[in-house]
């Protein structure tokens, strides 16, 4: 269980970008939204070790890792996927599942990991982390690279940003299968409507406050009428134009 205690974070111009946020995240998949610009981003990286935040604690299965690295957090269990994952040149997908793993990952280890995430092993094994992968391909393998790692928290900053409609399409399922699967828990930054419907939990944040948090029964029908109201609202004003 991940535990979070009156978390707020400073930037380096002193804007307060979080303030005073307690949650407690125990359930298999919970997805955290907000407004762009409302701390999310910042939340996930506080969670992994990234940044640092200002005041507060953090409790992983009750252990107080606030002032722990991101190398050691990760020893704990915790996996992070960046919204734009990075690329190696010269690291093939192979060798990055056999470090993700902590062992040699062979051909039908890496073949269940990666088939897992709709992608063949053998026209991928060998292929190497850089500009000729796309970004819903680069999505899909850091996701194997979680998978193969088999932590107990594993949290993904905006998994849909930057990629086409297709690759989307076919993330949700992903998504859907480690949910039916996971034996940990899954944190997922997100706008996404169909992210936030097989969430067991959301939370919602804006300003820098942690405005929601509930069930997704309880959350998300609130969540859709205020981004349809929006959306007439602006509708409207262009008309008026």
């Amino acid at each position: 269980m991940l535990e979070l205690k009156n978390i707020s974070y400073d930037a380096e111009d002193g804007k307060e970008i979080l303030q005073d946020i307690s949650l407690k995240i125990d359930d298999r998949f919970v997805a955290i939204t907000g407004p762009n610009g409302g701390g999310k981003s910042t939340l996930a990286k506080i969670i992994a070790g990234i940044n640092r935040p200002s005041a507060g604690q953090i409790f992983l299965d009750g252990e107080d890792i606030t002032d722990l690295s991101v190398t050691e957090r990760a020893n704990r269990g915790i996996s992070y996927a960046f919204q734009q994952p990075v690329r190696f040149k010269g690291l093939r997908v192979k060798d990055l599942l056999a470090l993700a793993s902590g062992r040699g990952s062979g051909l039908n280890d890496s073949c269940e990991i990666l088939s897992e995430v709709g992608l063949c092993a053998r026209d991928y094994m060998d292929r190497e982390l850089n500009d000729s992968l796309s970004g819903g391909e680069m999505k899909r393998i850091e996701i194997a690279m979680i998978l193969a790692r088999g932590t107990g928290l594993s949290v993904f900053d905006e998994p849909e940003a930057g990629i086409d409609l297709w690759s989307f399409q076919n993330l949700i399922r992903v998504f859907e299968k480690m949910y039916q699967q996971t034996r940990g828990s899954i944190l997922i930054i997100s706008h996404q409507e169909r992210i936030l419907n097989i969430a067991d939990k959301i939370v919602y944040i804006k300003d820098g406050r942690m405005e929601q948090y509930g069930s997704r029964e309880e959350i998300l029908p609130g969540l859709l009428a205020n981004t349809a109201t929006t959306c007439q609202v602006l509708n409207e004003k262009l008309e008026v134009r």
